[in-house]
């Protein structure tokens, strides 16, 4: 007998593929004896013939389906062919009869080269882990390194000090040994055959000052070899850096899985929601070679199954109404999975109904989320599905109803740093646009400064940098400022303190420089990020924030830096979408006069400690720290003015005498500076005649103290001065 292979034969094979499905989930779950079915019988039956059927005659219409459950179920279902003449039941046999494991194994089956491992995800991702901890340790190894180079850097100058002091105290010697030679002579004293060196009146402080000139060359050979050993431990660090990078990668490949490996699990949930709720459905996934995290993919399979049921039972129409609206009888839904970046794109899209904006609307009224009459796009209402306990169902059912849907899909996306969006039409169905990292892994950032703070930014939503000058930014953020063009390509400028510490206008009178900008494209909006300062691009370990921060919008996750602070990574694409979505232009502009009015107040005094003695500044810093104040502090003139182009400290603590720029240029400089003008200075220095006095108050120096000052007295004197500052 021949088997008519029509609609009816795959729906019966497709509802066993099903059955056996669940029956190996029990037994993953559960073990023990499988779970028993009132159609066992019929299933046996079904399975005995399909046995004894012989060639299946196919029509064309059904080789798809055909291909489809066989793909399906290739790698499931194991074949059982009944021995004849078997009228008895067949048991299976108790665990003590069956054969070891080792039976089984043959000399033949020789261990190819290609031989795949199992290993637990678990110890895979404590492996992950572990290679991120010893990038964050090198990279703080690196830091130690630079640390030790600039102390390198002040002992050299120290060296130098003391050589100059050596040469003028022999210059001091010599001209000391000659004034008593000659002295000696006119008194009588002296021998007239013999020089000075060839007798005790060489003096012992000569031989004393000969002893440190060779001690200082002495240092200064020790300075050079601690100089090459710094830089022979950077050379072993970046190959270390090499090594571990090569490491990582190896690691994060085992972590990449096959998005294919959903795809048989969706497929049944589709067809299973389709059957219960009378609808018909046919799922299409194009891109399912493409791989995701492991860890992702697995915590997307709970929220993709969600948005599946809601687009059959809510989204798609039933088959009359389908018919009636002039579209076929079978609904479709499809995934497309594609990468941007680093980003894992996943859409889902129904040709179904789309939203039912006036039930949304209607809904969101009734729980006080918006008002009747505000002004929201169709957009905007959408957004209100995701809101906790937000439902349009007009009854509760098995499947859908309850109002703690997509909320919970939208948290879930959120802690994985990724966000959702959702477009839809009334009558041509609905797109949900999930963006998810493409790895948890290791990244190559930029790290950025604005204001005081540190950002790391990944290098691949970066399309490029360019320089700009304070005097041509300043003209972009002009109420009615062109955008900014770059390589016949038009950015709207912002200022990434817009987004970070709610500061849309930088203070551009203090740069002289070209200032860095970033040019980023969030989906269809390209916008110039201009930052404070650029800190260079290194590795970074992506850690997650947690729920608290999870839920904040443009943050990524956070990284360590190399001294242990902890900084933020942005999601730039986030940023600039959320603002397009959510700020009109009005509301901007509104914002900019706002924050423009606003001026930040710093509670904490700061104090600039400037003074080329390692000594002094590591002593007035922990005073002053001891005492509440925050301290910076800078070892030259040169030093300070370049820090003084970026802060400004409530004080500045001056000493007179230093290399490259000395104490009074570096007052001179600031009561010129519009900006620091009004900076109240303290001279600290071992000067104390009344010259340098004069000199310093003429410049306009607020208060002048000699060495060593009295703590009290200092601290008096700087509280002084910043009430009156204030």
């Amino acid at each position: 007998d021949r088997v008519e292979m029509g609609n009816a034969f795959f729906a019966k094979v497709q509802a066993e593929h099903d059955k056996l499905f669940e029956q190996m989930d029990h037994l993953r779950q559960h073990g023990g004896e499988l779970i028993s079915t009132a159609e066992e019988e019929q299933t046996a039956e079904f399975a005995f013939t399909m046995e004894e059927t012989e060639a299946p005659v196919t029509t064309p219409g059904d080789s798809a389906a055909a291909q489809s459950v066989e793909e399906g179920a290739a790698d499931n279902i194991v074949p059982i062919t009944p021995q004849p003449g078997a009228q008895e039941s067949f048991v299976a046999p108790k665990p003590d009869e069956m054969l070891p494991a080792s039976a089984f194994h043959t000399e033949d089956k020789k261990r190819s080269s290609g031989e795949s491992v199992k290993v637990s995800s678990e110890l895979m991702e404590g492996l992950v882990n572990l290679a991120g901890e010893t990038s964050i340790i090198r990279g703080r190894i690196e830091q130690e390194i630079t640390d030790f180079n600039g102390v390198i850097s002040e002992v050299g100058m120290t060296i130098d000090r003391a050589r100059e002091l050596l040469r003028r105290l022999d210059i001091e010697t010599e001209a000391q040994i000659s004034y008593r030679y000659q002295q000696a002579q006119t008194d009588g004293q002296g021998y007239e055959d013999f020089d000075p060196l060839e007798m005790d009146r060489y003096s012992t402080l000569n031989q004393l000052s000969r002893s440190l000139g060779e001690t200082v060359s002495d240092m200064m050979d020790l300075r050079d070899s601690l100089t090459d050993r710094a830089r022979d431990a950077e050379t072993l660090l970046i190959q270390q850096g090499r090594i571990n990078s090569e490491l990582q990668e190896s690691l994060m490949r085992t972590r990449m899985v096959p998005f294919s490996r959903m795809v048989p699990r969706l497929r049944r949930i589709v067809r299973q929601i389709a059957g219960e709720v009378g609808k018909k459905a046919e799922l299409e996934i194009i891109g399912a070679e493409g791989e995701m995290d492991r860890t992702v993919l697995e915590r997307m399979v709970p929220p993709l199954e969600h948005m599946l049921r809601n687009a059959v039972d809510h989204g798609l129409e039933s088959p009359e109404q389908r018919v009636a609206t002039g579209k076929k009888d079978t609904g479709r839904i499809t995934i497309h999975l594609a990468r941007e970046g680093g980003e894992v794109v996943l859409r889902l899209t129904d040709d179904g109904k789309g939203i039912n904006l006036d039930g949304v609307k209607k809904r969101a009224i009734e729980r006080g989320l918006m008002k009747s009459d505000a002004p929201l796009t169709d957009k905007e209402v959408m957004q209100f599905i995701f809101k906790p306990g937000f439902s349009t169902a007009e009854k509760v059912t098995q499947i859908s109803g309850r109002g703690v849907g997509m909320d919970v899909v939208h948290s879930e996306i959120k802690q994985l740093g990724g966000n959702v969006k959702l477009h839809s039409a009334p009558g041509a169905g609905s797109q949900f646009t999930i963006r998810l990292p493409f790895t948890v892994s290791v990244n190559r950032a930029l790290m950025v400064r604005v204001g005081e703070d540190q950002y790391a930014i990944p290098l691949n939503n970066i399309e490029g940098i360019v320089r700009v000058s304070p005097y041509e930014l300043e003209a972009y953020y002009q109420p009615d400022a062109p955008k900014f063009e770059y390589a016949a390509q038009q950015y709207n400028m912002r200022y990434l303190g817009r987004y970070v510490h709610n500061n849309p206008i930088p203070n551009l009178t203090s740069h002289t420089k070209p200032i860095p900008v970033l040019l980023v494209r969030g989906g269809d909006h390209a916008v110039a990020l201009q930052v404070d300062a650029l800190l260079g691009s290194r590795e970074v370990v992506v850690k997650s924030v947690g729920p608290q921060l999870a839920a904040v919008s443009g943050i990524s996750g956070a990284t360590i830096r190399g001294d242990g602070s902890v900084v933020i990574i942005l999601d730039l694409n986030a940023v600039i979408r959320a603002e397009q979505a959510q700020l009109s232009l009005e509301e901007n502009l509104l914002l900019e006069e706002q924050n423009a009015a606003r001026e930040e107040v710093n509670d904490t005094p700061l104090v600039m400690v400037v003074d080329d003695s390692v000594t002094v500044r590591k002593v007035t810093s922990r005073l002053l720290e001891r005492n509440g104040f925050d301290v910076v502090t800078a070892k030259d003139g040169m030093d300070a003015i370049t820090q003084l182009q970026d802060l400004k400290p409530d004080v500045m603590l001056l000493d007179i005498e230093m290399p490259r720029m000395d104490g009074f240029e570096v007052a001179t400089l600031v009561r010129h500076d519009e900006r620091l003008q009004d900076t109240p200075i303290i001279m600290i220095t071992s000067r104390t005649g009344e010259k340098h006095r004069d000199r310093a108050m003429s410049i306009g120096v607020n208060r002048y103290m000699g060495k060593p000052y009295q703590e009290t007295v200092l601290l008096q004197t700087i509280e002084e001065l910043i009430k009156q500052e204030a």
